[in-house]
């Protein structure tokens, strides 16, 4: 069991080695699980392993083998899943105090399909709290930690995801992305993020923080391992409304492509503000991708600048709502000073919630609020319409768009705490591609002079996550 390596393994040599029996995936496991549980301390990643679920997981995938079975694409594979995304039986915490002890009677519908498709589920990752954060220093169980650099963040809110696959205690991991969620933390420590087309992937079981922008996607330490959980988990799912009627196709299959004559467009509002060594680096990946064949052209999406405020109108206005649920009357912990119903309602919101939650419900109200609603949620939809159709005259001149993820590498823990504007400026960049609902990914291109990773990222029309993978296999073959 010792000997499995299981920091180092990717899903292709999990394949060859559950085939020629040099491990099997119960012994896989077990190794996933010790590795996880002794690395665990230095990062926080996990706040929950799930033991006896992957056990039982990697004896289905032995039984299969045994019996000439096909195991699936992900058989043995350890997989992470933040822990926003409901698991049975398994605690799912949102990273709230207010879910503490909530067991879910149901997968969700990405995780039901993973376990479908022969992946082993080792635990629940730590998370910015209800989603709410790109630093992960939100979470009611304390920070993660960059692996990177222990005393930096790893991004957020799917910090504790990336930094399982960057540490090595998971070989794939999924997250959710509402305004760069998952393609933050990805850059920020070193792998590969996809927040994949609205309605891609099933929102079934993904607990709701702004829902006309959340999305599942995966991370995982090459283009192949996220192209491939990618594809076990798309497609159409009757359980939830806003899954598209889009067919899927095979996104492994297109990483050998060649990519002479497509067409990169680089739109001069990313590149601004940057720190250097971010620009630099994003540059050589793009010099990469023209050495390739790639033609490479500027262009501009001119309502780039207003995207930080319209996001934080409409996604503090759907949390708002969505988080009224949480009042200690069904699911969640209650307080036990109430003496009332108004009472259990102040105090468990109020001792629940934390700091960022309580921030982002106030200004969400307020938006909502008798009077404003036009003023500031309306207008905020109506510039929502205006970064989407940047979009959309964008494609019509290129076939995928290159920008920087973050304007800088991973900041240090507790640098931005006191300053909120500060931090929602570090999602600058990723924000438009959540609001135009397209698939965008970051794709690790290289470490500034203190080895800090930079995230290179790629966006591309509404269901063509082929194309984007087709670009990051590219560039991930040409740079290694």
């Amino acid at each position: 069991m010792s000997e499995v390596p299981v920091g180092t393994l990717d899903i292709r040599t999990i394949q060859s080695g559950l085939r020629t029996r040099r491990f099997s995936a119960v012994e896989l496991a077990q190794a996933a699980l010790a590795h996880a549980e002794a690395e665990n301390p230095k990062t926080n990643a996990y706040l929950e392993l799930c033991g006896e679920r992957a056990l039982g997981a990697a004896r289905r995938v032995d039984e299969a083998l045994a019996a000439g079975r096909e195991p699936g694409p992900l058989a043995g594979v350890p997989v992470a899943v933040k822990d926003v995304i409901t698991t049975r039986g398994v605690r799912t915490t949102c990273g709230s105090r207010l879910l503490a002890n909530f067991r879910p009677p149901y997968d969700a519908t990405a995780v039901r399909r993973l376990e479908d498709a022969g992946a082993v589920i080792l635990g629940k990752t730590n998370c910015d709290e209800f989603a709410m954060g790109s630093s992960n220093e939100n979470s009611a169980y304390g920070p993660v930690r960059n692996p990177h650099d222990l005393e930096r963040v790893p991004g957020g809110s799917s910090g504790g995801s990336a930094a399982a696959v960057a540490q090595g205690t998971a070989v794939a991991a999924l997250g959710s992305d509402t305004g760069g969620s998952i393609r933050q933390p990805a850059s920020f420590c070193g792998v590969v993020g996809v927040t994949p087309s609205y309605g891609r992937v099933s929102r079934y079981g993904l607990v709701a923080f702004a829902s006309s922008l959340d999305h599942i996607g995966p991370l995982a330490r090459s283009v192949y391992d996220a192209a491939l959980v990618l594809e076990v988990i798309a497609g159409r799912d009757e359980m939830d409304a806003t899954s598209a009627q889009v067919a899927t196709s095979s996104y492994t299959s297109v990483l050998d492509d060649d990519i002479r004559g497509l067409r990169i467009g680089l739109p001069k509002e990313y590149f601004t503000d940057l720190a250097s060594e971010t620009g630099e680096l994003v540059m050589k990946g793009v010099a990469v991708l023209e050495g390739l064949g790639a033609e490479v052209r500027p262009i501009s999406l001119p309502h780039t600048d207003y995207a930080v405020a319209c996001y934080y109108i409409i996604a503090t206005a759907e949390a708002s709502s969505n988080l009224a649920r949480y009042d200690g009357v069904r699911y969640t912990t209650r307080s036990a000073q109430a003496d009332s119903l108004q009472s259990m309602y102040r105090l468990t919101r109020g001792s629940g919630f934390g700091t960022e939650c309580k921030r982002r419900i106030m200004l969400g109200t307020y938006v909502l609020s008798h009077g404003y609603y036009d003023a500031y949620y309306l207008k905020a939809q109506k510039v929502r319409t205006l970064i989407a159709r940047d979009f959309e005259k964008a494609f019509a001149e290129v076939d995928a768009i290159i920008a920087p993820v973050s304007p800088s590498p991973a900041f240090r823990l507790g640098e931005k705490t006191n300053d909120p504007m500060e931090m929602y400026l570090s999602d600058i960049y990723t924000i438009t591609g959540d609001l135009a609902g397209i698939p965008c990914m970051s794709v690790p291109c290289g470490f500034t002079a203190a080895g800090l990773p930079v995230g290179m990222q790629i966006l591309a029309r509404h269901f063509d996550e082929s194309g984007m993978f087709r670009l990051a296999g590219a560039y991930e073959r040409a740079s290694r």
